[in-house]
């Protein structure tokens, strides 16, 4: 009997999935936020993309060679790694910001702690959170669509072409900052967020590269719950205690904060929910668990937006949930094999 129960790492499927077969499904469901980001900012998704991928992977490979370990581009996790790390960043980066952040997050946010299974951290996440410390300007550098405008020029309030293009959570945490400015004319109203809804739906709107298309996300979230790639758990936590909190500050002042389908469409909402939270690794094995994780992490990312400096927290919620995930795992057990015991 005990020589057919394995001892692994994570992540730990239920299912007849190998990991692989898991990974590849992610990349089709990320498939159509990558047409969305080609079609509103053509080759700079292209590059950005191919970069993170491709230097992810040669990353992966070399530090296995050197600690003499197999090969494991096969389980396709760092190519998810890179994709996910080119749309979560501005598409005016430059490729060689993106080769740092895509060793970072290969190297140190993965491999340091011996490859997939065994990291305590979203990778991708990992990498843009070393991107932002190190290249703040850049990564909140960003672009308007090339359907509004070919030459996609940098969004700035000396562009006055493209000022009506400013990101939506940026319109958003003005507002929230305009509160205490006793000048009325100078007061930015939470309606102009509000209003963004159907540029935020279909993707015409700067941000992060892969970020801005509702629509496409959530085909993409959809395709991984009906192929059981996740469960429904972590999503709906997350979407559903985002929801509540910019309710809460909906109620109370609806002309310093944006609704709450203005934050469930913006920033690093949606791809956080279906695609970063759920990794399999870097979140709770249990049900009970995954609420637990999925509300920790809506409700921060909407505390930041809403109190906090910065206009977006996904990034940072999820690094925060990451770290106190084995503790969620330890109080909220899995029945072992053959039941409870008898205590």
């Amino acid at each position: 009997m005990l020589q057919n129960i394995k001892i692994s790492p994570s992540p730990h499927i239920s299912k007849h999935y190998s990991t692989s077969l898991i990974m590849l499904n992610v990349l089709i469901g990320l498939l159509p936020a990558f047409i969305a980001a080609v079609w509103y900012f053509r080759a700079r998704a292209v590059m950005l993309t191919l970069v993170c991928v491709a230097v992810c992977c040669l990353t992966e490979w070399l530090c296995n060679l050197t600690r003499s370990k197999p090969n494991s581009l096969g389980d396709l996790s760092a190519a998810i790694t890179g994709v996910i790390l080119a749309f979560s960043v501005p598409p005016a980066l430059p490729w060689w910001a993106a080769i740092i952040g895509s060793v970072f997050a290969i190297a140190v946010g993965k491999m340091v702690f011996g490859g997939l299974g065994a990291n305590v951290f979203n990778p991708a996440m990992i990498g843009r959170a070393f991107l932002t410390a190190s290249f703040g300007m850049m990564m909140t550098t960003w672009t308007v669509p090339a359907t509004i405008d070919k030459n996609m020029p940098e969004i700035s309030v000396k562009n006055t072409s493209a000022i009506t293009q400013a990101t939506p959570l940026a319109w958003s945490k003005q507002a929230i900052k305009s509160k205490k400015i006793e000048d009325v004319s100078k007061k930015v109203d939470a309606s102009i967020a509000n209003n963004m809804l159907k540029d935020l739906f279909f993707g015409q709107r700067g941000g992060c590269l892969g970020e801005t298309s509702s629509v496409a996300l959530i085909i993409g979230g959809i395709y991984l719950l009906l192929t059981g790639t996740i469960s429904i758990h972590i999503p709906l936590a997350v979407l559903l205690s985002a929801f509540v909190a910019s309710s809460i500050g909906y109620f109370m002042d609806s002309t310093a904060y944006a609704s709450p389908v203005f934050h469930l469409m913006s920033g690093g909402m949606l791809i956080g929910a279906f695609f970063i939270a759920t990794d399999p690794v870097t979140s709770p094995l249990t049900k009970k668990g995954m609420w637990i994780f999925g509300i920790g992490v809506g409700g921060l990312t909407m505390l930041i937006r809403m109190v906090g400096e910065y206009s977006e927290g996904m990034m940072f919620s999820v690094l925060l949930m990451n770290s106190i995930t084995p503790l969620i795992d330890k109080f909220c057990k899995i029945i072992p094999a053959g039941g409870k015991p008898n205590v």
